[in-house]
This record gives C-alpha cells, structure tokens and sequence, in this order.
C-alpha cells in the first residue's frame, strides 16, 4: 500500500515525493520497481527532448535558456519541464560532481520545473542505466517537456536517440576541422543542429561545415546556412519541412549564444514544430514503440544476464577465466564451455 501512496503523491506533483520516487528508481529498489508498474499507464504524454554533444559545447546553458522561454512564452501558457542532467561517474572511485545543475540557476525557485542530476555508474552511451525510468516518473508527474542532458558525448554515444522524441546536437566552434564536423555518428541523430557559442571566432567555418554536411544528405533542402546573419544572429525563420517532399524532416541549423540568449526563441520554436510534425506524421507512436522495445531488450538482456550467473558455478567461471589466461582456450570456446 505504501507504493501506491506513493504514486498518487507522485500523479499529484509532490516534489518531494517525486524526488524520493527518483532516488528509489535509481537505486534499483523493490518499492522503486513497483512504482514504476503503477506510474506506467500515466506516461506517454510528455515530450522527451535530448541535448547531446561534445564536453564544453555548453548543454547545460542551452538546456537552462530553452526551459525559461518553456516557462515563459510570449504566446501561450507556461510549459511545466523536467530536467534530467546526466554527469559522468570516475571509473577508479565511482563517484560524480553532478554539476550539471549549477549551470541552471535561472530555474531554481520555480514550482513549474524539476532539476534532477544522476550519475552513469559506468553506463556507456551517454545515458544512465535509468534515465528511462526517470523520464517515466516525471512524464507521469505531469511534467509537459522533458530535457534529457547527456554527459559529454563522443561520435557513438547516440543512445540518446533511443529514448527522445526529439535530439538536439550542440556543435561548437573549435572542436575539430571540416573533417571532424561531417563524421559518421553522433550528427545523424540530429533532429536539431545547433552551433552554440557563435560569437566566437571559428563559429562561421563550424556552421559551414555543417551546412555542407545537410546538403550533402538533403540536396533539395532550403539552404538554411544562406538565411543567417551569423554576427547579429538576427535571421529569418528557417523552412523545417522541405515542401517537395512533406513527409520528410530536414533538421534545421541553428547557432546560438546560451550564455546571453541569443538564437533560443528560434530553436525553442523548432522544438514545437518536431513535435507537431512527429505526431502529425505518425512517427511519435513509432519513436514510442521503438523506444519501449528497447528498453525491454534492455530488461530481457539484464534478467538473463542475472538469470545466468545464478546457475553457473563460480568456481566453474575461474577455471575457464584461469583456462582463458593460459590460452588454453579461445574466448568463444571459453563461452561454448560455460553455456
């Protein structure tokens, strides 16, 4: 009975209830799983937006800039937002800053957003291992707009794309040349671009280079590059849906400046365009099937995993490990003799 006190505290919005619901999904709880069955049917209503990119392109600024135009719109009434900031954990110690939330000042006081920090505890990927579940408890809480920061993400850590509807990929001027900006990975999960920093010197060259990026893979798009002022950043509302070809989403070029403000209104605006396009489309319910399938292979492979260890005989796994060592066996002969 306490479980489901619990989640209707939660449904409710009770902050601290929520918070103690977090920390009990984190640690992987009996009371933590129950929750979770019981908050199940009241998800699925919110939107999860992810915010990836390299360490220092300034997520954690462009995260705090977008929720305060959510919160306060010049059209509309206020978007209540949850933030998931994920902070990299030491592999020697295992411990975390979860800094991220220092960056979000502008936010605390305000009932209408929830900030929560959480560590990797040494999952790859970007994401913790229950950042999904996190997302479910806020989406549940009632929380409209969920942003998911990712830790500092390299070219594969895409795992972002997985679990959002829709991911923004923050690029920054000095990180690499044209090469480095058009490799295979972490930009085509891009449903958003954005170059933040763009007051900075190498800033015209990055959006270049991008912008070469998106016409090599969408020709026919509206050159997006060609309607910025990049010194003003004062420019006109950039096409998002080519109108050749309507079904298809070209992502949109934006540069910013986090730390003043600069570019947010325009991308919080193509934030409210994917949404309506993904569900317009038909897509929002197969990014949902593919999320929740994912997760589940994610649960199938951990019970199996655990399933497994149960049965084996621990000092059968050293023997074939003291085997592997002296080379006597390969290891997929290894893994033929443990199964």
């Amino acid at each position: 009975m306490k479980s489901i006190g619990n989640a209707q505290a939660v449904l409710a919005g009770d902050r601290r209830a929520i918070a103690r619901a977090l920390t009990e999904v984190e640690n992987d709880t009996k009371f933590g799983s129950a929750l979770l069955d019981e908050l199940f049917v009241y998800t699925g209503k919110a939107h999860l937006v992810g915010v990836t990119g390299s360490p220092g392109a300034g997520k954690s600024s462009l995260v705090n800039q977008i929720a305060k135009i959510f919160r306060k719109p010049k059209v509309g009434q206020p978007v209540r937002v949850g933030i998931v900031a994920v902070d990299p954990s030491s592999p020697f110690t295992g411990g975390a800053i979860l800094g991220d939330r220092v960056r979000m000042r502008d936010l605390s006081g305000d009932s209408g957003v929830f900030i929560r920090s959480m560590a990797t505890r040494g999952t790859l990927g970007g994401l913790a291992k229950k950042t999904s579940a996190f997302a479910q408890i806020l989406d549940a809480a009632g929380y409209e707009l969920i942003l998911i920061e990712t830790v500092g993400a390299g070219q594969s850590e895409v795992d972002i794309a997985r679990l959002a509807h829709t991911t923004i990929v923050v690029e920054s001027p000095g990180m690499g040349d044209d090469i480095q900006a058009i490799k295979a990975g972490i930009l085509e999960i891009a449903d958003i671009l954005v170059v933040n920093k763009a007051d900075q010197p190498m800033a015209d060259l990055t959006l270049r280079a991008l912008k070469a990026n998106l016409d090599l893979a969408h020709p026919q798009q509206f050159s997006a590059f060609d309607r910025m002022h990049l010194h003003t950043l004062a420019f006109e509302p950039i096409p998002i849906v080519s109108s050749d070809v309507p079904d298809i989403w070209f992502p949109p070029l934006f540069p910013t400046v986090s730390t003043r403000g600069e570019g947010i209104e325009l991308l919080v605006e193509a934030i409210v365009a994917h949404k309506a396009y993904l569900q317009d489309n038909g897509q929002w319910q197969q990014r949902e099937a593919a999320r929740l399938q994912e997760e589940l292979n994610d649960l199938l492979l951990s019970y199996f995993a655990s399933q497994w260890r149960m049965q084996v005989n621990k000092s059968k796994i050293e023997e074939v490990v003291h085997d592997l060592l002296a080379r006597k066996y390969s290891p997929q002969q290894s893994l033929k003799r443990l199964l």
